[in-house]
């Protein structure tokens, strides 16, 4: 049963990721469906991931003590019936409630399914596992956000959201059957957060999260506004966009599987934030152009779920006795640069800087980038 328990794992990260996403997928059909601005369809994704980054570490603190199969089912159950109640919001503030709920209980998944893999597997195994139940992002962004435009785009917002609720329930079942019961995790405490900052590593990897978050929001938040301000395409070339995003991110993190153990998590790391940058850099300098947007987030997508992989292994590797919090710290600042990219993507965005955009989330990638390389771990 353990040998199919990655791969529930990595399911259950495919409905977080979904979740998460959605509104990114469908915010024009969010707008004209409630009668708001693409600003504030925006703001679902802002305020969502404020929660995100305070439910983080607080579910993390108050959970630890609960049985993992029993913690990660309960919260792949909520996230499913919160989205099947997404479906049947009457307005905007009903939706946004709804989501702020469901994502306040469903920040503990990630972290938690990334610790948990832990427990399952050898430790010479530990690293490649990590970033395959991370592989359920990049199949999220893949082939569940251009689904979700697809649908949104034909059938309307609604549906996408019943659709991301089906599958919740698919998901849940399959953890409840394939993870095994037992599986407890060491305690988080107050004593584990002070030892945690006071690893000038994991504050460092912290804050590389926070900033490379946070330059990707300021596009991804609305990519597809922006793709059809910039070059006036529609909901199909939106969605061929986000599928190319979404199927390199695949790519990148199969290729950081197979690689990072032999590597190194640093080295890994260089070279996908690189990547992650190249990518940013080029969407900048090609907005306007299609075919070249389409190029710049194909190798952005390279770089996203990898990077984010590699900071799990190393913060993993950096303390082990306290990975459960810092992994969950890691997530928790995850959110807090998605917040913060997509709040100022819709500072621009309601100014009519479509292309000051890319530019700004360069910069914050290339501080990233320069953190990544400071962080070289000295040799032994």
């Amino acid at each position: 049963m353990k040998s199919y328990a990655p791969t529930a794992l990595m399911l259950g990260n495919v409905v977080t990721g979904c979740a998460v996403l959605a509104p990114a997928g469908m915010l024009g059909e969010l707008a004209s469906g409630l009668d708001v601005s693409i600003a504030a369809a925006g703001l679902l994704v802002t305020f969502g991931a404020v929660v995100l980054c305070v439910g983080s570490p607080v579910t993390a603190w108050l959970t630890s003590r609960i049985e993992r199969r029993t913690l990660l089912a309960a919260t792949l159950a909520i996230l499913a019936l919160a989205n099947i109640a997404s479906a049947f919001a009457p307005d905007y503030a009903s939706l946004l409630a709804i989501r702020l709920v469901m994502l306040a209980i469903g920040a503990l998944y990630t972290p938690q399914a990334a610790g948990t893999a832990g427990m399952i597997v050898p430790e010479q195994k530990r690293g490649s596992t990590i970033a395959y139940i991370f592989l359920g992002w990049s199949v999220a962004a893949a082939v569940g956000l251009p689904l979700i435009t697809f649908i949104a785009s034909r059938y309307g917002w609604r549906a996408a959201y019943g659709g991301i609720g089906a599958i919740g329930c698919i998901s849940f079942l399959l953890l409840v059957w394939r993870l095994p019961a037992g599986l407890l995790g060491a305690p988080v405490d107050l004593k584990t957060w002070a030892d945690i900052g006071r690893n000038r590593l994991i504050l460092l990897l912290l804050s590389v999260t926070t900033l490379q978050m946070s330059g990707q929001f300021v596009v991804f938040t609305f990519m597809g506004p922006l793709l059809a301000k910039l070059t006036g395409v529609g909901p199909d070339a939106i969605a061929l966009v986000f599928a190319c995003y979404g199927v390199c991110g695949f790519l990148g993190i199969a290729v950081a599987t197979r690689i990072v153990d032999s590597w190194g998590a640093w080295k890994s790391s260089v070279l996908f934030m690189g990547l992650l940058l190249a990518g940013v850099t080029g969407w900048a300098l090609s907005a306007g152009l299609y075919p070249l947007m389409v190029a710049s987030v194909a190798i952005w997508g390279l770089g996203f779920a990898s990077t984010n992989s590699m900071q799990q292994v190393r913060l993993v590797g950096a303390a082990p006795s306290l990975a459960s919090a810092s992994v969950s710290l890691n997530t928790s600042f995850l959110y807090v640069g998605q917040a913060v990219g997509s709040a100022i993507g819709g500072f621009l965005y309601a100014r009519d800087l479509f292309y000051a955009a890319g530019y700004v989330a360069a910069a914050l990638v290339a501080l990233a980038f320069t953190l990544v390389v400071l962080s070289r771990p000295k040799p032994a």
